[in-house]
C-alpha cells in the first residue's frame, strides 16, 4: 500500500514508536528505517519521574515493543547516532555516523529537549541534573543514595513528580518556582493550591515566586542562591524548567516552524514528503480554537498514527482529546480537555477531598475535565468531552448520577 519504497523515521519517542507500528499495520512493504540518537528502542518517559526514578518500574517495562517487534517487521533501528541534516531535494539524510539515507518519504518526530540554566552561575556544578532520557533517571536515582537534601528547580509536572519520590524516600526535598503559584501553565488556580498544600502536607519546602540566581559548591553543588537573597542547601539539584521542540532539521531545511515544526491536519510540513509529529510539531487544535504544539504521550501516539495514515494515502486527522497524567505523593491527576476559556466548572465529589473530578464549561460545553484519584470514571469524562456534550450541570455534581448516562 501506499506509494513510498523507503519511510525514514526520525527520533525514537511515542510519535516515531507509533508510526513505526501504524505503518506496518496499515500494508506497508517498503524499507522501513528508525533513526534514533539514544541507544535504546522507543520507549515511554512518563515513567521515569514517577516509578521508574523510584524504583517501582524495570528498564525492560519502559520499551514501546518487545524486542524482536523490530526484526518480526523488518524495522532497522538505527540508535546512537543523529540525523544531522535533511535534504528535501535529494530526498537524502544525513547520519552523525557519515551513514546517509535515502528516503520517499519522512517523519520527523524528533520530540524535545529540556530547557537548561547554561548561563547560571554554578550551572555546571556535579550533582545538577535534569530529567528526559533513561540514562537521567537513573543518575538521579543513584544520587538520592547518598544525598542530604534535594532542590528541584521548577513546580511543573516533572519538578513536582521529582520532589515527591525524594521524600517517599526520606529526602527532605524544596521546589523552587518563579511563578506565584504550582502549574500555572496547566491547570487552574484552585486545583494548583489543592497541589501546593499536598506537597505541604508531605514536607515539601515550597518556594514560590522566587527565582534561582545561582548554584554554590566545590566541584558538586551544596547550596542554591535564590533572588530573595536566601541560600538553601541541597547537595543534589534536578532542574525541570520545561522542554522546547526540536526544530533544527526542519529550520535548516527550510521548513515553516514556529514554536515548532508547522504542520497541517495530516501532520505534513510545508515540504513534499517530509511530515512531523508529536512534541515537535504544531498544528491546528479545535480545543484550543489556534495552532498549538501538545507536549503528552496521548498527543504524540495520535499524530504518529496519522502521520502513518497519511504516508499511506490515507486522508485523517480529526483531533484527539488532549489529555495527561501525573502521580504525586500517592495522588492520582488525570485532566483531559483544557480548562482555559471556561465559564463554569462544576465538582463532582468534595474538592480537595480524597477523590473528586473538577469538570470545565464554556457556554453550557464541557470542555475539560480535571480528576483527582478518580481512575474508573475517568474514561467516561474524557468521552463526553471528545462529544463535546452539554452535561445537566446538577447532573455533573451528582454523584449518584452515572456519568455513562450523560454520553
Amino acid at each position: 500500500m501506499g506509494r513510498s519504497s523507503r519511510i525514514v523515521v526520525v527520533g525514537g519517542g511515542q510519535a516515531g514508536g507509533h508510526a513505526l507500528s501504524s505503518l506496518r499495520r496499515g500494508g506497508f512493504e517498503g524499507e522501513l528505517f528508525l533513526v534514533t540518537a539514544e541507544d535504546e528502542a522507543p520507549y515511554e518517559r512518563p515513567p521515569l519521574s514517577k516509578d521508574y526514578l523510584a524504583g517501582r518500574c524495570e528498564r525492560d517495562r519502559l520499551r514501546l515493543y518487545p524486542d524482536g517487534f523490530y526484526v518480526e517487521n523488518a524495522i532497522e533501528l538505527v540508535t546512537g547516532t543523529r540525523a544531522v541534516a535533511i535534504d528535501p531535494g535529494s530526498r537524502r539524510v544525513e547520519l552523525e555516523s557519515g551513514r546517509v539515507l535515502h528516503y520517499d518519504q519522512i517523519l520527523l518526530a524528533t520530540g524535545s529537549r529540556v530547557r537548561r540554566l547554561a548561563d547560571m552561575p554554578g550551572s555546571r556544578l556535579d550533582r545538577v541534573f535534569y530529567l528526559r532520557t533513561i540514562e537521567d533517571a537513573e543518575r538521579i536515582r543513584a544520587a538520592m543514595k547518598d544525598a542530604d537534601r534535594i532542590a528541584v528547580v521548577g513546580g511543573g509536572y516533572i519538578g513536582l513528580e521529582v520532589a515527591s519520590i525524594a521524600v517517599e524516600t526520606g529526602l527532605p526535598a524544596t521546589v523552587i518556582e518563579t511563578m506565584p503559584r504550582l502549574l500555572t501553565r496547566v491547570m487552574t488556580s484552585k486545583l494548583s493550591a489543592f497541589y501546593a498544600d499536598l506537597h505541604g502536607r508531605h514536607g515539601v519546602d515550597l518556594r514560590l515566586g522566587t527565582a534561582v540566581t545561582g548554584f554554590h559548591g566545590s566541584g558538586a553543588v551544596k547550596s542554591v542562591a535564590l533572588a530573595d537573597g536566601s541560600k538553601i542547601a541541597a547537595d543534589l539539584v534536578v532542574v525541570g524548567i520545561g522542554i522546547e521542540p526540536i526544530t533544527d532539521l526542519a529550520r535548516a531545511a527550510g521548513i515553516d516552524c514556529d514554536n515548532g515544526i508547522v504542520v497541517d491536519r495530516a501532520c505534513r510540513t510545508s515540504c513534499p514528503d517530509v511530515l512531523a509529529a508529536g512534541d515537535c510539531s504544531s498544528r491546528h487544535s479545535s480545543f484550543h480554537g489556534r495552532r498549538v504544539r501538545l507536549e503528552s504521550v496521548a498527543n504524540a501516539t495520535a499524530q504518529g498514527q496519522i502521520a502513518a495514515s497519511a504516508m499511506l494515502g490515507v486522508e485523517g486527522g480529526c483531533d484527539a482529546v488532549p489529555w495527561f497524567w501525573s502521580d504525586q505523593h500517592g495522588v492520582r491527576l488525570q485532566m483531559a480537555g483544557v480548562s482555559e476559556g471556561a465559564d463554569r466548572t462544576v465538582v463532582r465529589g468534595t474538592f480537595g477531598g480524597d477523590s473528586f473530578v473538577a469538570f470545565h464549561l464554556c457556554e453550557g460545553v464541557l470542555i475539560g475535565v480535571d480528576a483527582v484519584n478518580s481512575m474508573r470514571e475517568f474514561s467516561v469524562c474524557r468521552r463526553l468531552v471528545e462529544k463535546r456534550r452539554r452535561p445537566d450541570p446538577a447532573a455533573l455534581s451528582d454523584t449518584s448520577v452515572p456519568l455513562k448516562s450523560l454520553l
